[in-house]
């Protein structure tokens, strides 16, 4: 993958730098983006820059503004003009309420984020992908858009439209060589998932580490969480020749707990 760009969403912590961090240990040069204070963001690009062979550059973008996504593609076009070879929508909002008490400012934020930010992305770098004739667009949903629970409507209602538009890209992109699959993880080691284990620590006077260390148990049917380089590894296996023919794809990596 030597020479190749990514662009990874919600790269600066999480699920995305690790993905992030596979992609330019393979040799790719890397955009990240995401949430983070200047000091984090000038540690990223500096270990990045020190470990990789691969040029890094950090491009700040909110994701819940149409315009501020045209000028942050439009600033990865003047340093890459012949476009992107990897996309990765990783970002994504995880807050759970009951119907009755979601806030709508939230579920606006959260399909902004999750649902349209990807659309526009694919929207500006698949034609260069297609004139190249190779393309990797990878979308992070859950195993939460495939099944649900209480309390996470709005999330499953938002990861569940991303494997719409996964199916949906992955057929106009196909004839041109370009794949669109969506990586679909369950209970994680990743940040994501650590306002469940909070709450459940606080609901049974335990720290943070017997709370994950029961959650993960009790939750996973493997006894353990799936961890973020698992789920990296998987995405960078998505843009190999070995996934040449796969796409459209909804990949499940959820210890089995979908088939539960």
């Amino acid at each position: 993958m030597e020479e190749k760009v990514a662009v990874v969403t919600g790269s600066t912590t999480g699920i995305g730098l690790g993905v992030a961090r596979h992609l330019a240990n393979l040799g790719c040069n890397v955009v990240l983006t995401g949430l983070g204070g200047e000091t984090l963001i000038d540690d990223l690009v500096e270990e990045f820059t020190r470990k990789y062979a691969g040029k890094t550059y950090f491009v700040a973008c909110d994701l819940t503004k149409e315009d501020e996504i045209k000028t942050f593609c439009t600033n990865i076009f003047n340093i890459f003009p012949e476009g992107v070879d990897i996309l990765v929508n990783n970002a994504g909002i995880q807050f759970t309420a009951s119907i009755e008490n979601y806030p709508l400012e939230t579920w606006n934020n959260m399909m902004a984020v999750g649902l349209t930010a990807p659309f526009l992305l694919i929207q500006e770098f698949l034609p260069k992908m297609k004139k190249k004739g190779w393309g990797r667009i990878i979308n992070m949903a859950s195993m939460m858009g495939i099944i649900s629970g209480p309390e996470l409507a709005a999330y499953s209602a938002c990861k569940s439209a991303l494997i719409g538009l996964t199916k949906g890209v992955a057929l106009e992109a196909a004839p041109h060589g370009v794949t669109c699959n969506v990586v679909c993880p369950g209970y994680s080691d990743a940040p994501i998932f650590y306002h469940k284990i909070e709450k459940h620590a606080a609901a049974n006077s335990l720290s943070f580490d017997c709370a994950k260390e029961e959650l993960f148990s009790t939750l996973n049917p493997h006894k353990k969480p799936i961890t973020v380089q698992e789920i990296a590894e998987l995405v960078s296996f998505l843009c190999t020749s070995g996934a040449d023919s796969m796409t459209g794809s909804p990949i499940l990596i959820d210890a089995g707990n979908t088939v539960k």
